[in-house]
């Protein structure tokens, strides 16, 4: 980590991170080595402990790393899980979506590519919980006193516990932002017009085909999920050009 060039103070604390997670990424530092303490890290990179202060809780705000009180504490390389960076990547997901006004019909279009790539694993894979978390939430969606809303996050669970059946974590976790950021923005636009039974009648296609082990069946299903997703959107928008059209008049 020697040898590092600094730029001006505000970007110090971000060049001093970066270059102890390259060393980490690299396995220079390994999981659970404890760093250098922050004085030999202000002495290494000649700069203020404050500003080491503040690189570390950079690289702890990223799971990087973790810290420890008393005699033999210090802050530790951390042992990065698949669940922690899947919570980040849902987070830069949806401030993404918001941020960029990703429109409807993009993300739509991303979010079931993704998910179809899963399918094939999932059928091929699927395990006796991943089918009946599938099945739960299919139940709990057919309940007539269900609100909007716990039928959104059913829908998001719903299509969670489908790409963990693939049995990959790295598909899962590529797949946190599609799912968990896309899907309740695509349920926000949606929900008003859909059909629940539609929905219903969908998923239990798709647990049915994941089931039987048929990924085009799956496949297929999935894709016509898409499809009604979009035509709704595409409704929604035509109604209130309508409205608008008739408001202006």
């Amino acid at each position: 980590m020697k040898g590092l060039k600094l730029g001006t103070e505000g970007e110090l604390p971000i060049r001093i991170a970066a270059a102890i997670r390259d060393a980490i990424v690299e396995g220079r530092l390994i999981v659970d080595e404890r760093l250098p303490s922050e004085q030999e890290l202000a002495e290494q990179f000649g700069v203020s402990r404050p500003t080491v202060r503040e690189a570390l809780k950079r690289l702890a705000a990223q799971s990087l790393i973790r810290t420890q009180r008393g005699a033999t504490g210090g802050a530790f390389v951390n042992r990065l899980s698949y669940d922690e960076a899947a919570g980040q990547q849902i987070t830069t997901s949806t401030l993404l979506l918001s941020m960029n006004a990703v429109d409807f019909e993009t993300a739509c279009e991303a979010r079931y590519a993704l998910e179809r790539a899963c399918v094939p694993f999932a059928a091929d894979r699927c395990e006796a919980d991943h089918l009946a978390a599938m099945r739960a939430e299919i139940f709990r969606q057919g309940q007539p006193g269900l609100s909007d809303e716990g039928f959104c996050a059913s829908d998001v669970a719903f299509h969670r516990a489908l790409v963990d059946a693939a049995g990959n974590p790295v598909l899962s976790y590529q797949l946190a932002g599609a799912v968990e950021a896309m899907q309740p923005l695509m349920n926000m636009i949606t929900f008003s017009a859909r059909s629940r039974e539609r929905i219903v009648a969908l998923h239990t296609g798709i647990a049915d085909a994941v089931e039987a082990a048929d990924a085009d069946t799956a496949g297929t299903y999935l894709s016509e999920l898409a499809a009604y997703t979009v035509e709704l959107a595409a409704d929604i928008r035509a109604k209130r050009r309508t409205k608008q059209g008739d408001a202006g008049q």
